[in-house]
């Protein structure tokens, strides 16, 4: 599992990235690249870090489900994820 300050530190720039999404357009349209510099860095939405939502593992992260590629493992084999099946040959 991820360290819980890593954890919060992304839960932190998504607030921050839903605060200035506005105004972060607003700049883009107008094309004022001084003024979006002068924002924070983390309310730029390419400095947030995709998160499996059960253990926080930034890497082997699947979209589709939202989990890292262990916990996809473990819930298949549960039969908690509908749709799919473990497979065998």
């Amino acid at each position: 599992m991820a360290k819980k300050s890593i954890i919060a530190r992304d839960l932190k720039r998504q607030k921050m990235i839903n605060k200035y999404k506005a105004k972060r357009a607003e700049l883009k349209a107008i094309g004022d690249f001084e003024g979006l510099a002068r924002l924070p860095l983390n309310s730029s939405p390419t400095r947030l870090t995709t998160r499996c939502i059960e253990t926080g593992r930034s890497r082997g992260y699947m979209r589709r489900f939202g989990l890292s590629r262990i916990a996809f493992r473990e819930e298949a084999s549960k039969g908690n994820i509908p749709g799919v099946n473990k497979s065998s040959w």
